[in-house]
């Protein structure tokens, strides 16, 4: 694992699992809603965002958590490694108030990203398994069919994969 893509519903625990990796394999975390938001939620023009994440992936080793499907080709077509939080709704929605109560509502500790909860954000996130995961599959299935794809279908399968890399002789 060198450059390494992972994305998923909000509340899927993109950061927490990005951090965790990242800290494993040595390598800095990027976490895309740092870089497309402001602090005061402005976003980053498209082509600005793009052009940063073809910057962060011509580098050797990297990992990036953050949906943004219209950019993702980018980083999948570069990435050796995909994992895909695909968790069920219910569980994201918990993981979004978890984080709310444990940032109240600020900014996260060290990866500049914000809770932003609003009622969009939330029928989203419900919907986010029946809408948006056959989109990812299908940019998955075409721009990363070089790379090693991990769909990760439960909190406890994403602590069994990161054991694993503990365990595997190449983290090392």
């Amino acid at each position: 694992m060198r450059r390494v893509a992972i994305m998923g519903c909000g509340g899927s625990g993109k950061t927490t699992f990005g951090r965790r990796l990242a800290a494993r394999l040595g390598i800095q975390i990027v976490h895309l809603d740092a870089v497309y938001y402001d602090d005061r939620w402005n976003t980053m023009e498209p082509d600005e965002f793009a052009a940063v994440q073809e910057e962060l992936v011509t580098t050797d080793r990297w990992v990036i958590d953050g949906n943004y499907a219209s950019t993702l080709p980018i980083r999948l077509r570069r990435a050796d490694t995909v994992i895909f939080l695909d968790l069920p709704a219910l569980t994201c929605l918990w993981g979004i108030a978890q984080r709310c109560w444990r940032h109240r509502g600020g900014q996260h500790d060290d990866t500049g990203v914000h809770d932003r909860v609003t009622w969009s954000f939330v029928k989203y996130v419900w919907g986010y398994r029946r809408e948006m995961a056959p989109r990812v599959r299908a940019l998955i299935a075409e721009h990363a069919w070089h790379a090693d794809v991990h769909i990760v279908k439960s909190r406890r399968a994403a602590n069994r994969l990161l054991a694993g890399l503990d365990a595997s002789p190449t983290t090392t």
